[in-house]
């Protein structure tokens, strides 16, 4: 009897010593299967993760997307480009009080019509003005009667550069408003005030243009948006023939203010001008262009500049921390802020998703078998921009992500993106 007793005081206690480590297993399972639903690779790189101590915790994407999206909005601005605007709204160069117009009349006999690059005392007195951060041709007397317009436009910039992603739904007024007052009158557009363009196509200037024959498709849609007055004659069967908006950086324009009568138009002097302003002293050339041009001449909003700066920089360091492993704080010194600047075509882009019920992109991409432009040598920009970074931005466009950063914020509907390549 006593036997049997201790028999089964031994079962029951091995029964609860049993569902004490079922119980515990249980739990550590449930503990290791949150954790692993939890915490998941970040965006450093995967595999590099994949064989990292088990030591190491991995934090959430979510941690790391919000410290991508803190460093994406820095500022990386120029102080000296800062300093140089205040100088030019306030009228005074150098550490004195020196005045503009007191420079303006020290070189007023010189012969700066073409602006060539002045040699002699005419240099020795531009590098002392490029040292004062203010441009040597600016004090011409062409320039005399557009000081008053120059320091307006470039304080209302200046007073707009912050960030407000909802100028996105402002686009249509802007933007739109302006082209159809003018299409309106010309009657090359069929123009539908207080809606998008049906279809927009942005052209870019990628040598794969050359590789088919879509010129037929990009002039059958309503709107064509060129790049930087890319050539397309002797192209029409690779690029298309129509343009209905030109879009440039500021640097265009500035070569273009040195011509006769401020020649900006190599589709047609009825075709409007949109661009961005690279560097604030270039308000001058639109200043002065503007007086004599016949057509819309647009400069983007600095908030839209602001908008375009973040999103590329957002893509910019996310390709960053993925391709190398590095922290989002080393990208600005391991690419010295040259990679910040967004292209022309990227902004064109944005601009269209403001304007356009459906966007279709040509010549955005690379090959191996291509040039950079199809229309030029030069390959000066595939340092400027980090194009991968702009194309990863275009596909997930096309794919109809919701996740894309800031365009959460911009109050529209995105319009459908296709990319043709």
């Amino acid at each position: 009897m006593m036997k049997s007793l201790q028999f089964l005081a031994a079962v029951m206690l091995g029964a609860v010593l049993l569902l004490t480590l079922s119980t515990e297993l249980t739990y550590r399972m449930a503990v290791h299967s949150i954790v692993n639903r939890t915490l998941i690779p970040t965006l450093l790189i995967y595999k590099d993760l994949v064989s990292a101590r088990p030591s190491h915790r991995r934090p959430a994407v979510s941690s790391i997307n919000q410290t991508l999206l803190r460093y994406a909005e820095i500022e990386l601005g120029d102080p000296e480009e800062r300093q140089r605007i205040n100088r030019l709204l306030d009228g005074s160069i150098g550490s004195g009080s020196r005045s503009i117009s007191s420079w303006r009349r020290a070189i007023e006999h010189d012969d700066l019509l073409q602006l060539p690059r002045p040699r002699g005392a005419a240099s020795q007195r531009e590098r002392q003005r490029q040292r004062h951060g203010i441009p040597f041709h600016l004090f011409h007397p062409r320039y005399t009667p557009y000081w008053t317009e120059f320091r307006r436009v470039l304080k209302y910039w200046v007073q707009n550069k912050r960030f407000h992603p909802r100028v996105m739904a402002e686009l249509g007024d802007l933007v739109k408003t302006p082209l159809d007052r003018h299409y309106n009158a010309t009657r090359t557009v069929n123009i539908r005030p207080g809606q998008p363009y049906r279809s927009c196509a942005v052209v870019g200037n990628s040598g794969i243009l050359l590789q088919k024959t879509q010129g037929p498709l990009i002039d059958s849609h309503e709107m064509v948006i060129r790049l930087n007055n890319a050539r397309i004659g002797g192209f029409q069967n690779n690029v298309g023939s129509k343009t209905t908006l030109a879009f440039v950086n500021s640097n265009i324009l500035h070569s273009c203010a040195r011509r006769a009568g401020c020649f900006c138009h190599p589709y047609g002097e009825t075709v409007p001008i949109m661009m961005y302003i690279c560097q604030a002293v270039h308000f001058m050339d639109f200043a002065l262009c503007n007086a004599s041009h016949k057509v819309p001449l647009l400069v983007t909003d600095a908030r839209f500049d602001n908008l375009c700066g973040r999103v590329v920089k957002y893509y910019s360091l996310k390709n960053f921390v993925e391709t190398t492993g590095k922290h989002p704080e080393q990208w600005s010194a391991a690419h010295d802020g040259s990679m910040f600047h967004y292209s022309s075509g990227m902004q064109a882009v944005m601009l269209a998703l403001g304007i356009c019920e459906k966007v279709s992109l040509f010549g955005f991409g690379k090959s191996p078998q291509a040039k950079h432009h199809y229309h030029t040598n030069q390959k000066g920009e595939l340092t400027l921009h980090d194009y991968e970074a702009e194309y990863q931005f275009y596909k997930d466009l096309a794919n109809g992500s919701l996740d894309i950063p800031f365009l959460s914020e911009v109050g529209i509907d995105l319009p459908p993106l296709q990319i043709y390549l």
